[in-house]
């Protein structure tokens, strides 16, 4: 079967969806649910999976048992401040070691700050996490990040959170071309075509958040993004036709033409 496979773990679903800017723990398992996502992202320094007793846990909502829970950095600037954090997920979830790693450069764009990445990425790996990890679309930094040992690639497609789409596919198809780890587009998806062009050059998978927890109706977007997630993933596998610019092509056969 075409399946997803991440540190060894095999998943039928390629779409990752994070579980905050939801209005409620409610909205938030039907958005879940109607994705068909098995693998979900938490910030851990955002969200309560048991740091307060006396606050809901979403793990009520959405129980590690069903699902592959991947703790992330969201919100943290520093590699100091990353690996603390994943460090505190791992003492919380019993032992977890499949993480989400993300530093991020500033508060207005969030666009990854790469030095740091890379040198959280390296203490993280060494600790025995098998890091997931968000980065720009650079073939080099992400070849680099490789070679410490995650176990995903992770780049942007756009902004966190701007829904602006796949901003650079060539950049995207090399480090596809590179990669031998699974490749997941993360951030700027804004729509379900969105997601099938990511999966249509061949992405692995694509993590999304505020696409699905922003759009009018979450729950029915959701089931969109599954859609496009699957038919973008066929849509690769299937192989598409040359593209033949100025040159038309009859799509009937020409022989046994009436008249002819």
């Amino acid at each position: 079967m075409d399946q997803l496979v991440i540190a060894g773990r095999h998943y039928h679903s390629r779409l990752l969806v994070g579980t905050g800017k939801y209005r409620d723990f409610a909205e938030t398992r039907a958005a879940v649910e109607a994705s068909g996502a098995e693998i979900i992202t938490v910030a851990i320094r955002r969200m309560n999976v048991g740091q307060d007793p006396a606050q809901p846990n979403l793990l009520e909502t959405l129980p590690p048992a069903r699902y592959t829970l991947l703790p992330n950095t969201a919100g943290c600037f520093t590699a100091e401040e990353a690996i603390r954090t994943l460090r505190l997920a791992r003492e919380l979830l019993e032992g977890h070691t499949l993480v989400k790693l993300e530093v991020l450069g500033d508060d207005k764009t969030l666009f990854p700050n790469m030095p740091e990445t890379l040198k959280a990425a390296q203490v993280l790996v060494k600790e025995g996490f098998e890091v997931m990890v968000y980065c720009t679309d650079d073939p080099i930094q992400a070849r680099m990040l490789e070679d410490l040992g995650c176990v995903a690639i992770m780049p942007l497609a756009s902004l966190i959170g701007s829904g602006m789409g796949i901003l650079n596919p060539w950049n995207l198809s090399l480090i596809l071309e590179q990669a031998k780890v699974p490749v997941l587009v993360d951030a700027g998806v804004g729509t379900a075509s969105d997601a099938a062009i990511a999966m249509e050059l061949g992405c692995d998978g694509i993590l999304m958040n505020t696409a699905i927890a922003q759009a009018k109706n979450p729950v029915l977007m959701a089931s969109a993004m599954k859609k496009a997630v699957e038919a973008g993933r066929e849509a690769f596998r299937a192989g598409r036709m040359l593209k033949k610019p100025y040159q038309a092509a009859a799509s009937s056969p020409a022989r046994g033409l009436i008249g002819s």
